[in-house]
């Protein structure tokens, strides 16, 4: 048992370091194509994807897997720049959406545009199908088990 162990500390590791580079290179590619942050890409393509491309913070702060406070730093940042804007909760008067601007929606694909060369490059190519299936299936998983786990 102690040696599965092992194998198994020694693979999150692995799958720690390499999520950690990967992240770190798509940064870079980001940063010398002259765009935005990846944190930004995530809060674009979030707003993106929702109703009527807009999300109450709250609502972000799940889905981005980030707290209240730096999604709402992180918003203050995209409505400087004019990528959202905030709209005030018709129900809530304390609670505030965040909405993709047109200026929003363009930045997401030009970045989106460098990120898929960036998956292409350093990982998608380093898979065969098989892997994309297993690792597909065990992710998968995971993740059902976590969801079971926290209702």
């Amino acid at each position: 048992m102690a040696e599965l162990d092992s194998a198994q500390n020694s693979l999150w590791k692995l799958f720690l370091t390499v999520h950690a580079r990967l992240v770190e290179q798509v940064e870079q590619d980001f940063k010398q194509a002259g765009l935005p942050p990846f944190e930004w890409y995530d809060m674009l393509i979030a707003l993106k994807q929702a109703p009527d491309q807009k999300l109450r913070l709250s609502d972000l702060a799940e889905v981005l897997l980030v707290n209240r406070t730096n999604v709402t730093r992180l918003a203050d940042r995209l409505e400087k720049t004019g990528l959202i804007r905030r709209e005030v909760c018709q129900f809530d008067r304390r609670g505030a959406y965040a909405v993709l601007t047109q200026a929003g929606l363009e930045m997401q694909q030009k970045m989106w545009t460098v990120y898929a060369e960036s998956i292409a490059q350093y990982f998608s190519r380093h898979l065969t199908q098989k892997d994309e299936i297993t690792f597909t299936r065990a992710f998968s998983a995971m993740l059902a088990a976590l969801d079971e786990e926290s209702v």
